[in-house]
């Protein structure tokens, strides 16, 4: 056994006469008049190959072990199938089984098993059809970031991922540490004494690479970061989870315009390269997830995104008529319904929103002459609302020291970024794209714990 040998995937175009074998594990299989009939995947395609076993061909005792969930091999011939839909099938001559599968206990030999049943079983749920179609996208996804930064220039950094500040100070981190939980060392105060602990201070799971990623951009110009991120928020929500991956560019020597001109490339090439590598995937979501997602996806990468300010998006919102759960006016975070509103209803495109007022946005952003926004920039897409944040950096020392002290934050923690403002800064900009994010807008999924393979959730840590 070896990786190169044939996949499912190699198979469609092979010659009726040639012989095959393959590798996987059976969907399901089904008898007839002394025929049996057995579907396997390998998960190197979407299309499931039939395999034909006439009767005597194997013992009798291997014919049982051949059930839903059982690792397989089969070796035979290729032949032509009769059915429209499957050019060739293989005709088996013999077989052995790697791993049998108890039919009576296999938890997802149903059809129709709930999303919700096959998070309790995610170490298995990657064999069914749409899980499959789900990772095979997301490996394209990823894919073709690496391809897309590298073909562009952009170096690839690892940043992190044990961090001792909060890029978006809104402080929901978890605490790295070794300290004994149940009798820690105390200060004379009553607190926890971090100063006893591995990294002599307190510690977390980053929430961005950017701070990070920000220094490499003030040395080789063009760069990213493409890891896992971490949100200690409670929330039980389609849309949060507590471990994501994150892809942020950054770019030195760039404004707001140049940012906004990348995110758009980058989400037309993401979209583009999934249309052309993944089409019988997204065929399948098309049928059964979402019936407007290819036409969407189209879409997207045909059009010119619409740019405009926040302002101008709050007068349209004002104006429309529609009544929506959340109440629009200047100064408020546009929520989800807002953000579809102007992607479907008014400019049916994707929409870059720009210049948010600093009171919603982190201290990192630059500011604006007008004292009152910043240069922010939200790429809104129809079906999902916002899937790009971004902003110009603020490469001023004392604008961004005042507007720290401003938050509350304390900048000690932020020392070495605040020193890259007073040796060399260069005007710079980026965005972050959440993976998951992402891979529920190209499939339709609904739920963002159905498009990681082991969601960390509230409550949930399993696996």
């Amino acid at each position: 056994m070896d990786y190169r040998r044939q996949y499912i995937r190699d198979l469609w175009d092979a010659t009726p006469g040639t012989s095959a074998e393959v590798y996987g594990w059976v969907k399901t299989r089904r008898d007839s008049k002394g025929i049996h009939f057995v579907q396997v995947n390998d998960g190197s395609c979407f299309r499931d190959l039939q395999v034909v076993i006439e009767e005597g061909v194997l013992p009798e005792e291997t014919i049982k072990q051949i059930t839903t969930g059982a690792c397989v091999r089969f070796c035979g011939e290729i032949v032509e199938s009769p059915a429209p839909k499957q050019p060739i099938e293989l005709k088996a001559k013999e077989a052995e089984i790697f791993g049998p599968a108890d039919p009576e206990t296999y938890p997802i030999q149903k059809k129709g098993a709930s999303f919700e049943f096959l998070r309790e079983v995610a170490h298995l749920r990657v064999r069914t059809n749409t899980f499959g179609a789900v990772f095979r996208v997301r490996n394209r996804l990823s894919w073709a970031t690496h391809k897309f930064f590298q073909e562009r220039g952009f170096l690839y950094v690892h940043t992190p991922i044990i961090s001792a500040s909060d890029c978006e100070g809104a402080g929901q981190l978890f605490t790295v540490t070794t300290l004994d939980i149940e009798n820690p060392p105390r200060t004379p105060e009553g607190k926890v004494d971090f100063g006893e602990d591995f990294f002599a201070r307190q510690a977390y799971l980053t929430v961005s690479g950017q701070l990070n990623v920000e220094c490499f951009a003030q040395a080789f110009t063009n760069v990213y970061t493409f890891g896992p991120t971490f949100r200690a928020e409670n929330s039980n929500t389609p849309r949060h989870l507590a471990e994501f991956w994150m892809i942020e560019p950054e770019q030195a020597f760039c404004d707001i315009e140049g940012n906004m001109n990348l995110a758009e490339e980058y989400l037309k090439y993401l979209i583009q390269d999934v249309l052309e590598n993944c089409s019988e995937d997204l065929e399948f979501f098309r049928q059964r997830i979402e019936p407007t997602v290819i036409e969407t996806l189209e879409n997207v990468a045909e059009s010119s995104f619409e740019r405009l300010p926040y302002t101008e998006a709050i007068r349209i919102l004002e104006k429309s008529g529609e009544s929506f759960e959340f109440p629009v006016y200047w100064g408020a975070d546009l929520q989800s319904e807002h953000e579809r509103y102007l992607t479907e209803k008014v400019f049916r495109k994707p929409v870059i929103l720009t210049d948010y007022p600093k009171e919603i946005k982190a201290f990192y952003m630059r500011q604006n002459d007008d004292g009152k926004t910043v240069r922010a920039m939200d790429v809104l897409a129809p079906r999902i609302g916002e899937i790009i944040g971004g902003s110009q950096r603020e490469e001023r020392y004392d604008v961004l020291l005042d507007r720290m002290k401003e938050l509350g934050l304390d900048p000690e923690p932020y020392w070495w970024y605040l020193d890259l403002r007073r040796f060399g800064a260069a005007p710079h900009s980026g965005f972050g794209l959440g993976l998951e994010r992402m891979i529920l807008y190209v499939t339709g999924m609904k739920n963002i714990r159905d498009v990681i393979p082991f969601p960390r959730t509230p409550g949930n840590a399993d696996f």
